[in-house]
């Protein structure tokens, strides 16, 4: 089973690279590109963390900040049990994201970010392919997370 999250690992962060390799050599730099009512492709970098949080600490300060998380990330990731499979893919993805990020800042000084969810009024912030996996696989983990406490609190149940 590791061997199969590692290839899956090494997969998700090649597909996030090669969507912002085709973002960076195909849309205009800060355009919106329209692609249906509320979503559109908008090319920019980011050089904090989610909504540009952190911005001002640095790319080096990001790295290591990236660097000291996803080793908790695969510390966490290693002591999960066999059966929580929907948190290993969780973790799976977190790192990958993480990863595929830090692999920007790396390169490039700076995250590519290019999809964007909005309104005529309002505008989310503008994320990537990484960031999905990120988010996906914290909503995996918590998932995990609150069914095994879930079952736990009915075994006790029906001990008593």
């Amino acid at each position: 089973m590791k061997k199969f999250m590692t290839l899956l690992v090494m997969t998700l962060i090649g597909i996030d690279q090669l969507t912002k390799w085709l973002a960076e050599t195909h849309l205009p730099f800060h355009e919106t590109v329209e692609v249906f009512g509320f979503f559109s492709l908008y090319l920019t970098y980011n050089t904090g963390v989610a909504f540009s949080f952190l911005s001002n600490v640095g790319s080096g300060g990001l790295i290591a900040l990236t660097l000291v998380i996803t080793g908790i990330m695969l510390y966490l990731w290693r002591k999960v049990p066999a059966d929580q499979q929907l948190a290993s893919l969780g973790f799976a993805l977190v790192i990958s994201g993480a990863l595929g990020n830090l692999i920007d800042r790396l390169t490039q000084g700076h995250v590519i970010d290019f999809f964007l969810f909005h309104t005529q009024t309002w505008a989310f912030a503008v994320f990537n392919v990484a960031d999905s996996y990120i988010t996906l696989g914290a909503i995996a983990i918590i998932t995990e997370e609150v069914l095994a406490l879930r079952s736990k609190s009915k075994n006790q149940k029906s001990d008593t």
